[in-house]
């Protein structure tokens, strides 16, 4: 599958089929975030890989109770730290994240970027040191559902020619 598709194709994804991620898919994967671009080549990103059901489970409770995070075959915590990139800290780990999303996406599994998460709780569960940040949780597995794509807004709405509310018309 090509980027494009990828992109077409990902869905946020909340019900795995059981199962684990063969390393080499989950090496992929991660390599994938590796790769992405960080401000001045800082890579102020660190990723937790949890497995275990207990952990995960726990990880889910900390999510607001988003419970079908447990069901994934892996859930990554996403660290930035501010102490590396004061300002990008909390945007480079986005970057690499959405890589492995599309990654993932390409190699037929699902995802979901969480946001809604107690903070305090999952540095605790992960022992994660107080000075970083966590920024996103990311659940990836093998997708028990297919969501229908979510409507969009058109291009003239969210791109604009030159200044802002001058629609960008490609005609």
């Amino acid at each position: 599958m090509d980027v494009f598709e990828a992109i077409q194709t990902r869905r946020s994804i909340r019900k795995y089929k059981s199962g684990t991620i063969p390393k080499e898919k989950l090496m992929m994967i991660f390599e994938a975030a590796r790769q992405a671009p960080s401000a001045g080549n800082r890579q102020a990103w660190r990723f937790i890989v949890v497995t275990d059901w207990g952990r995960k489970r726990a990880l889910a409770k900390a999510a607001n109770n988003q419970m079908f995070i447990a069901d994934a075959g892996v859930v990554i915590a996403v660290i930035g730290i501010s102490e590396i990139s004061t300002r990008w800290f909390d945007k480079d780990p986005m970057i690499a994240t959405e890589h492995m999303v599309l990654a993932a996406t390409a190699l037929g599994y699902g995802t979901c970027w969480i946001g809604a998460f107690n903070e305090d709780e999952v540095k605790h569960l992960l022992k994660i040191p107080k000075e970083m940040n966590v920024v996103a949780i990311l659940s990836i597995g093998m997708p028990d559902e297919t969501p229908e794509p979510r409507s969009r807004k058109e291009i003239p709405e969210i791109f604009f020619k030159e200044e802002y509310n001058n629609p960008l018309l490609l005609q």
